[in-house]
């Protein structure tokens, strides 16, 4: 069986956004971070917030995935960098946004914008697409590299969220189901 924690990016991820959409098909085997500090992010809060959503979903006996989108994607890697000894089976990493790039949004997520990408502790895949206005695809793809993460460049999507109109995003669902059968075999 397979757990799923739900990281979204600033403000969490709407109703038509496809994390909301996978959440509502998983019912009770997704957990979805509660940070405080949703409008402007705090590193420690997020950070935080990933580790009661991992406790909670620990309880289900259950291999664990981290699926993250935007600034979630931070928040992950570094969950996983603090905690390497919570075995996670895999991390499904989106659209991160460059902290050193134009786009990012500084002010509000103050925290972030020292970060670095370090290798993950558990298999990871990073997404990203041409348009992103937050992300080069260059500069995602470095981070799969420096993340020791597979890579896997979607397309035009802008920022793979619901402004993309991308729905229940089956090439996403895809992506993680064979590499979720593959972590949690």
């Amino acid at each position: 069986m397979v757990a799923y924690v739900i990281i979204p990016g600033i403000d969490g991820s709407d109703e038509a956004h496809w994390q909301s959409l996978w959440q509502r098909q998983w019912g009770s085997s997704a957990v979805r971070i509660s940070p405080a500090s949703w409008s402007a992010p705090d590193l420690d809060d997020w950070v935080d917030a990933v580790q009661e959503a991992y406790d909670d979903a620990a309880r289900q006996d259950s291999d664990i995935v981290l699926v993250a989108h935007s600034l979630g994607c931070w928040a992950a890697a570094s969950w996983l960098g603090r905690y390497p000894s919570n075995p996670a089976g895999g991390a499904f990493l989106v659209a991160p946004p460059d902290p050193h790039g134009p786009a990012f949004p500084r002010r509000a997520a103050a925290t972030f914008t020292e970060l670095s990408a370090q290798p993950l502790p558990c298999p990871a895949l990073v997404v990203g697409s041409t348009t992103d206005p937050y992300c080069t695809a260059e500069a995602a793809a470095e981070f799969a590299t420096r993340w020791a993460a597979r890579w896997h460049l979607a397309g035009a999507y802008g920022h793979l969220n619901s402004a993309s109109e991308l729905g229940a995003w089956q090439q996403g669902w895809e992506l993680l189901d064979s590499l979720t059968r593959q972590w949690c075999a």
